[in-house]
């Protein structure tokens, strides 16, 4: 157990949940909380001070301060036993926060911060975190239903089996099952070499589908011994990937995901899944790809 949970704020009311995910999240795993704001003025040069004509609690650098000190108390009215602290460092959002994602076993995030335009669903910096992060991220949007699983997308890739330790660890520390959810078509199916260079078929009829259900039991085996006091179950659809987990995640708690599937292009960082779900999944989602401090 410890390590170390970092909460990005900027002010907005995204950000002050996301505190409140991430003190949680602290408390469960008995990790310090580092409160970080990103303060970009400074390398644009602009005055920080109070203005000569303005109240001497104005200015920026005030401003700033003030948002900081509402976010710590925030954090500690939700979980008072944590250890909090705080930094402001100077620079742009995303490489402020990837750089703190480095030391961290998980970087919580507001789905839009300040700087978000209207109708846009998630901010470019909960996006650009989740697929350029060292570790876990956590975007916060929707509540999510308590009482809910932990639901965790499985495709067997890399970052799918990755998706599923967290998600595993995740239950054990909020007490709740998983429920791992696979789907597939003809289209996102790894086709075996056929047998029979003659046979019409690359697969007898029912086979893709046993071969799914194979993947999702091989890929829980092992969590399963590991995490004993999780209850999970696992659900097999033929489907599409993203549109399966957005529904799901109207009766969980969390989602969770790896940055990229087995259907990834090379060199993508976000895949179209992963991507999906930060925009319309209606809990909280989870995107893996650093494996981050172990919990």
């Amino acid at each position: 157990m410890g390590g170390l949970v970092v909460v990005g704020v900027d002010g907005s009311a995204s950000s002050l949940t996301a505190v409140e995910t991430a003190a949680r999240e602290a408390r469960w795993r008995r990790a310090r909380l580092r409160v970080v704001h990103a303060f970009l003025w400074p390398a644009m040069h602009v005055p920080l001070g109070s203005s000569p004509l303005g109240p001497p609690e104005g200015g920026i650098q005030n401003m700033v301060e003030n948002l900081v000190g509402e976010a710590v108390a925030r954090a500690r009215s939700v979980a008072p036993e944590v250890d909090v602290s705080h930094a402001v460092v100077t620079g742009e959002p995303l490489t402020v926060l990837e750089a703190q994602s480095r030391a961290a076993q998980l970087v919580v995030i507001g789905s839009r911060g300040m700087g978000g335009f209207v109708g846009l669903l998630v901010g470019s910096t909960a996006v650009h975190l989740s697929a350029h992060g060292k570790c876990p991220v956590l975007v916060v949007r929707e509540a999510g239903d308590e009482a809910g699983p932990v639901v965790v997308g499985v495709d067997g890739s890399v970052m799918g089996e990755q998706a599923v330790d967290f998600a595993f660890a995740e239950a054990a520390l909020r007490k709740a099952p998983v429920r791992a959810l696979h789907a597939w078509t003809t289209w996102n199916a790894p086709v075996p070499a056929p047998q029979d260079a003659a046979a019409p078929y690359a697969n007898p009829p029912g086979a893709l589908a046993g071969q799914e259900e194979r993947l999702v039991s091989e890929a829980l085996a092992g969590h399963r011994e590991r995490y004993p006091e999780v209850a999970a179950e696992h659900q097999v659809v033929r489907g599409r990937t993203r549109e399966a987990l957005i529904e799901a995640s109207h009766a969980a708690q969390l989602l969770v995901v790896g940055a990229r599937g087995r259907g990834g292009f090379a060199g993508l960082l976000l895949g179209s899944v992963s991507h999906a779900v930060l925009h319309h999944a209606h809990c909280p989602v989870a995107v893996v790809r650093g494996s981050g401090g172990r919990h």
